[in-house]
């Protein structure tokens, strides 16, 4: 039954791992992404109190001499520490200025107290992408004394190539953490989730390749998390499947086997049949009394090997189809009931002759002489047949009262060589009923099993014609 070999090993490019590790480096780049505008933002905003703290102290030095005279060259190199054209500080009471030149005309004047992170970000951005150099007047309060303001006059080249700086390192650990969280993340994945997912695939790959052979698929495993159920549950599956190809092996062999039978048990039958005609010759009141029930058996077992010979070959029952009242199918039961079991036994027929069956008879007989005698074997005194009509269909509960069908009988009972109760038994009976019921458009199906006894429903279309 081994089919086709199956390619288990993906394309590089598109396996699982490939795609998670891919994956992994995009979105920690894109967490970085989303955390690089508002850092830029914060970094200009650092970048600003600390230009108002160099000016600051720049100006400290004009305010520390006599009459705040200081000569061009210590201007200039002043100027050029806090890196501006021009400084201011203003104080309650005056004004101290530091420049040597008249300051160039201002592009952008900014307060440091206006700033704020997230509206400073498209800010940030403009000015990291911006080409050219802008004048900026920066004012804020003086770190040393909030009552102070600072003002400083310069270009913002310096703060643009810092920002750039600032970007590539950015950048640079971005990369750094994506490939380290990726690795790391891939090489745990790879353990936990990919190598099993592959040992799963390789293992399902095998049973479908040879699910005969016992040491193929998978093997069942101590993990207890997603991936330890699934292949839990696919273990069981393996072992339902087998159970299934094995069963279907005993139905191959079982329909050969009858079909080399079939035609010798059907001539010993039929010399049964001919020995009983002859006996309904003579001229006994008690053998012509016996005579009927007994050709009637021996055609029911011609028909009962015929029937098991489709069922083996799994052709379906063959319907010939009659009306007939239910009522009166169900006394032929009873009295068959009554005779092989010396009256221990009885089948209550609680059915109406209002209940009109069209389907075939003999096939019909055969499912409820079915149930009753499970029912007389599994220790049943009394079976309870009734029944009640519905607009298009008659319900028959079959009842008895014997101690229940065990619970392995239960799980597998329409299921042949699976759903017998009794030691020995095939499990044949019940299957065959269900596939009688169904070819007739009805259902058989367990309604409850119990200490109490066990009860069987049945369900049947009902003749739209009337008897007479």
């Amino acid at each position: 039954m081994a089919g086709k070999e199956r390619r288990i090993t993906p394309p590089l490019a598109r396996s699982l791992s490939v795609r998670l590790l891919v994956l992994t480096i995009f979105f920690v780049m894109l967490s970085e992404v989303l955390i690089y505008a508002p850092s830029l933002s914060n970094f200009r905003i650092r970048w600003f109190e600390e230009k108002i703290q160099t000016a600051h102290l720049a100006i400290l030095a004009l305010q520390s001499t006599p009459e705040q005279l200081v000569s061009p060259e210590l201007k200039t190199d002043l100027l050029r520490s806090a890196g501006a054209h021009a400084v201011i500080l203003r104080t309650p009471d005056r004004r101290l200025l530091l420049y040597t030149t008249r300051p160039p005309q201002v592009d952008e004047t900014i307060n440091v107290q206006d700033l704020s992170l997230v509206r400073g970000v498209g800010d940030a951005l403009a000015a990291l992408l911006r080409n050219e150099s802008n004048v900026v007047h920066l004012l804020g309060p003086s770190p040393r004394d909030p009552r102070l303001t600072v003002e400083v006059v310069f270009d913002d080249d310096e703060l643009r190539e810092q920002m750039r700086v600032f970007s590539r390192n950015i950048l640079f650990l971005a990369l750094i953490i994506s490939v380290l969280t990726a690795g790391l993340l891939y090489v745990t994945l790879l353990g936990l989730v990919v190598r099993p997912m592959r040992r799963i695939t390789s293992g399902v790959t095998e049973f479908a390749n040879n699910p005969e052979n016992t040491l193929a698929g998978l093997q069942p495993t101590q993990r207890r998390d997603e991936i330890g159920l699934a292949q839990t549950v696919l273990v069981d599956m393996q072992k339902d499947v087998r159970a299934s190809l094995k069963q279907k092996e005993h139905l191959a062999a079982l329909g050969s086997a009858v079909s080399k039978i079939n035609h010798d048990l059907r001539g010993i039958l039929s010399t049964a049949l001919l020995m009983s005609d002859r006996l309904s010759q003579l001229d006994n009141p008690d053998v012509k009394k016996l005579v009927p029930p007994l050709v009637q058996a021996v055609d029911r077992a011609i028909g009962l090997c015929t029937q098991t010979l489709s069922f083996a070959r799994d052709e379906g029952p063959q319907l010939d189809h009659a009306r007939f009242r239910l009522r009166g199918l169900l006394e032929d039961v009873s009295a068959d009931l009554a005779a092989l079991n010396a009256g221990l036994s009885q089948l209550e027929n609680n059915v109406g002759d209002e209940f009109v069956i069209e389907g075939d008879r003999d096939q019909l007989y055969r499912v409820f002489a079915n149930l009753a005698r499970n029912a007389v074997e599994a220790g049943a005194k009394t079976v309870t047949v009734s029944a009640r009509n519905t607009e298009d269909e008659v319900f028959i509960d079959v009842n008895d009262d014997g101690p229940g069908l065990p619970q392995k009988a239960r799980d597998g009972l329409f299921m042949p060589f699976s759903g017998s109760a009794k030691k020995g038994g095939t499990g044949l009976g019940l299957a065959i009923a269900r596939d009688v019921m169904r070819a007739h458009g009805g259902e058989i199906e367990l309604a409850a099993s119990g200490e109490s006894g066990t009860h069987f429903l049945l369900r049947l279309p009902k003749s739209r014609s009337r008897l007479a």
